[in-house]
This record gives C-alpha cells, sequence and structure tokens, in this order.
C-alpha cells in the first residue's frame, strides 16, 4: 500500500502527537490503530475456530490440538492490513475480505470454519469490545493511576499551605492548597473506580444476524455455549441480549465515564492557570532552561501546558453527542454508526494525550507558598482582612446576636469607607469584639502562643483573643487539613490496590 510521509497526515493525532507524545501515541497504536482493529478482528475469526474445535466430538487429541492452536495463532497475527484492504477493494466488505483472507492462511481442513455461523457484527462489536477493553486495563488506567497517586502526593504535601478560598473568582474564607487539590483526588478518584467498574462490563456476541442464533442453531447443539467458548478467548462474556449488534449501552458508559474523568481534568487545568495568573502567582508550571513563552516578550512564561489540556477537552468534549447517536440504530441494524464509531479512537487518544500532558504538569508544578499566604492576608475588594469575615459574623450569632450577618456587614462597609483593616475595623466595636472573643475562649478556638500579642496587654482577655484570632486568618482553616490527609490517603490505597489486582 501507499506510505505517506508523516507530515501529510491530516490528523494532528499522526504527526504532532505522534512525535511529540511517542510514548502514549505507541501505547495506543496496538489497540486503536487501523492494524489493531483489523489484527483484533483476525483475533475474533481464530477464537470463532477455537470455539468450534472445541464442541467437535473428534476435536483433535493433546499435542496435535496443541499444534494446531498455535498454528492458529500465528494466522491471527500474521494478518497484514494492506492485503485486507486489497481484498476489500474487490469484496466491497471488510470483513468478508478478511474472511478471504483468512481462510488462504488457515490449513485448508479449517478454512470452512472461518466465519462459520457469524455475523459481521459478531466480529466487530466483539473486537471492538476487545479493544476497548484491552487498551482500558493496559492504557487509560495505569496513566489516570498515576495521575491519581500523584494528585494524592501533591495534595498531602500542601496540606498545610494556607491559602485562599475562592468563589465567584472573589476571596472567601481561609482553606490550604492541598484541600484545593484534594477536590480533585476525590472527584478523579471515583471516576477511575468507575471507570474500571464499566470497562469490566464490555460485552461481546456471537448470535447472529439478527442475534437469535438461527444460523447457529444449524451448526452446533448449543449456539450459547459456542459462543461463550468463543468471547472467553478475547477475556469477555455474552451480551444478554442481542439484535445484530451487542446492546450499545455497555461501551456508552464507558466513553461516558471517560468524559467525566476527561471533564475533571480540564477544570484541574483551569484552576492551575489561573493560579499561575500574574496578580496571583501561587503556581508554576515547570520551565525548561530552552523554553520559550513568547515569539516577542522574553519574560513570558506561560501556562501552556494547562491550556493545552483544557483546549484538548475543547475538541473532544462535544464527541459525547455522537456517542449518544451511536447508542440508536434502528431495528436490528443500521449503517448509520459505520463512519462515527471509527473516530472512538480519535477520542480515546485525546482523552490519553490530556491524562499525560497533566501529569507531566503536576510533576513540575512549583509551589510559592509565601505568596500564598500574602494573597490570603492582602485585601479583598479593598479590604485588608476581610476573609475573615465569616467567622465573626459566625462568633457573634453564637453569643446570641440573631442580626450577627447586617452588624458585620455594616462593619466591612465601615472598613471600605475609611479605608482601614477590617480587623481594625472590628476593634473599633468593642461590645462586638467582647462578645466574639468570649465566644472564641468557650469554644477553645485561640492557641496560647496567639493569646500573647504584646502592646494588647492592657485590653480584656477576651478582646486579646479575638485580636489574636483575626490577624492570623491562615488559623481559620476548619477541617481542611484533616480532609486533605484523608482523602489523599484513601485515594492512594485504592489505586494501589487496584494496580495490585491487575498484576495478579
Amino acid at each position: 500500500m501507499e506510505t505517506r510521509d508523516v507530515f501529510r497526515n491530516l490528523s494532528p493525532i499522526d504527526h504532532r502527537y505522534s512525535l511529540s507524545e511517542k510514548a502514549v501515541f505507541d501505547a495506543l497504536v496496538p489497540w486503536l490503530s487501523e492494524e489493531g482493529s483489523l489484527r483484533a478482528c483476525a483475533r475474533a475469526e481464530i477464537a470463532l475456530i477455537k470455539a468450534h474445535l472445541a464442541l467437535r466430538e473428534n476435536c483433535p487429541p493433546g499435542e496435535l490440538q496443541k499444534a494446531l492452536l498455535e498454528t492458529l495463532e500465528k494466522v491471527g497475527t500474521s494478518v497484514m492490513p494492506e492485503e485486507v484492504y486489497a481484498e476489500e477493494e474487490k469484496t466491497r466488505h471488510n470483513i468478508r475480505a478478511l474472511v478471504n483472507v483468512l481462510k488462504q492462511k488457515v490449513p485448508p481442513e479449517f478454512a470452512p470454519l472461518v466465519h462459520l455461523g457469524a455475523a459481521s457484527v459478531d466480529i466487530l462489536d466483539s473486537s471492538l469490545a476487545y479493544r476497548m477493553k484491552g487498551c482500558c486495563r493496559e492504557v487509560v488506567l495505569p496513566a489516570l493511576r498515576k495521575l491519581e497517586i500523584l494528585l494524592c502526593n501533591f495534595a498531602e504535601a500542601e496540606t498545610e499551605t494556607v491559602q485562599v478560598g475562592r468563589t465567584h473568582g472573589q476571596h472567601a474564607v481561609p482553606i490550604t492548597l492541598g484541600f484545593a487539590l484534594a477536590e480533585y483526588v476525590s472527584r478523579l478518584g471515583k471516576s477511575i473506580l468507575e471507570i474500571e467498574r464499566v470497562s469490566a462490563q464490555l460485552k461481546g456476541k456471537l448470535a447472529g444476524a439478527v442475534g437469535a442464533y438461527n444460523a447457529l442453531c444449524l451448526i452446533v447443539r448449543d449456539p450459547e455455549e459456542l459462543e461463550r467458548l468463543y468471547l472467553a478467548e478475547l477475556g469477555l462474556e455474552p451480551s444478554e441480549h442481542s439484535t445484530q449488534l451487542v446492546e450499545p449501552e455497555y461501551l456508552l458508559r464507558l466513553l461516558l465515564e471517560y468524559n467525566t474523568a476527561f471533564g475533571i481534568i480540564a477544570n484541574l487545568a483551569d484552576d492551575l492557570r489561573n493560579l499561575q495568573r500574574t496578580e496571583i502567582a501561587e503556581l508554576s508550571e515547570g520551565f525548561e532552561a530552552d523554553q520559550v513563552g513568547s515569539s516577542t516578550m522574553p519574560q513570558k512564561r506561560n501556562p501552556w501546558n494547562s491550556e493545552h489540556v483544557k483546549s484538548l477537552w475543547k475538541a473532544f468534549m462535544p464527541r459525547v453527542l455522537t456517542f449518544y447517536m451511536d447508542q440508536i440504530s434502528e431495528h436490528q441494524r443500521d449503517l448509520s454508526n459505520s463512519a462515527s464509531q471509527r473516530f472512538i479512537a480519535d477520542y480515546v487518544t485525546g482523552f490519553c494525550l490530556a491524562i499525560n500532558r497533566m501529569t507531566r504538569i503536576i510533576e513540575s508544578l512549583g509551589v510559592d507558598r509565601e505568596k500564598c499566604l500574602a494573597n490570603l492576608r492582602s485585601s479583598n475588594g479593598g479590604i485588608p482582612g476581610a476573609v475573615m469575615a465569616e467567622p465573626a459574623y459566625i462568633l457573634l450569632a453564637g453569643s446570641g446576636i440573631s442580626g450577627a450577618h447586617e452588624v458585620i456587614r455594616k462593619i466591612t462597609l465601615a472598613a471600605e469607607k475609611d479605608g482601614i483593616s477590617f480587623v481594625d475595623a472590628l476593634a473599633a466595636e468593642k461590645e462586638v469584639m467582647q462578645r466574639i472573643g468570649e465566644q472564641l475562649i468557650k469554644q477553645g478556638l485561640v492557641p496560647e502562643d496567639l493569646m500573647n500579642p504584646g502592646n494588647l496587654k492592657n485590653l480584656k482577655d477576651s478582646e486579646v483573643a479575638a485580636l489574636a484570632f483575626f490577624n492570623k486568618p491562615e488559623n481559620y482553616l476548619g477541617l481542611a487539613v484533616k480532609k486533605t490527609k484523608e482523602l489523599a490517603a484513601k485515594y492512594r490505597m485504592l489505586m494501589k490496590e487496584k494496580e495490585n489486582e491487575d498484576a495478579i
């Protein structure tokens, strides 16, 4: 067949990514390439011959059977895409072309068994399930688990790195950087477990032209046993019900869960990108010595990897619409999924590229802890220290003031009007400060080392407690540290357990 220079390929997957992401590309080729697809179909056809032989009363004994099976295995792996495509030019049918090629390769006495009793989709759907399951187990899940463990490690390492929480793009209340990443540890971890579950449920079929085993009933006594033997060779089980097609929901659920994980990774990329903004500058992607950020601005270090992950998601996420459309086929089968289903390979490749890129980001992600603390203590809407308005309101309400929220809101307005910090505006309200301080002491929320601010010794203990607490917003962390440690430990353990299970 005609070969082509890599730079004359149309899809960026086959030139830009096949070169720059060679390890990912090479891992996917056996499962997602056209060669991989044809080899999987050939494997399915050989599995069918083996199933027929296993049910024959005159099945060859012992060593003879072993030698025969080895011969069949070699035939299955010897099929070349070029010869199948050349045959398809004549047949105008891909599976019949494969069948014709295989009949010329197997021992002559077994040629009648090639494709015997099968419809094209018995081969196509079963081989697709085989490829998707294998790709998931061998490529997708290992990549996802690696990323998840890196996220666990990163969150754990930054468990106590204080950071301002953000909602609606505004400063909210204090958290830690580890807690912010623990969100993605939890979300991605659950999605990985679901991918493992639904990928294990992929099914195949050997039920004939309409799924009712019509032809097989003429060949064997127990068509369902033949189907079980056939699919066992591919590591699959039969679909509970088939038309000419395997029930589409098995594959649909896997692809939808891929898209869920893809969206989580894209969301993480967005957060990481925003935390690298000049005015925030809490994080930084790794930047190599010879790397260039801009063709005209030498100082630039753009968060291009995070942006690249988001861009991949934008390109491939809309394919979900096609996945849903492929769920529908008229009567026992039409061919409206013939072209669209081929692009599943592109989607899975794009997903894997995003996983790999995010893995590299996390491996080299830098943290400016001083900047994190400075941002936490900085002005929010022109009011330094306003991130502590929430605990002021909660503590005041706890002291018995029903309008506490409004009281604190007016104090923030006074701070904004007078151009002073929230703590200074709060300190001017002596009764409020006393009530808040008493609640802090009552709840045991003031560490001993915060009770000695030096120049405040002339104030009441309750006011000292309040000022000490509100001057250090990094101490208002709730359960951020605890939750981060728990989630990192939980999902690291789950990923390791699944790795060990797969290794057995």
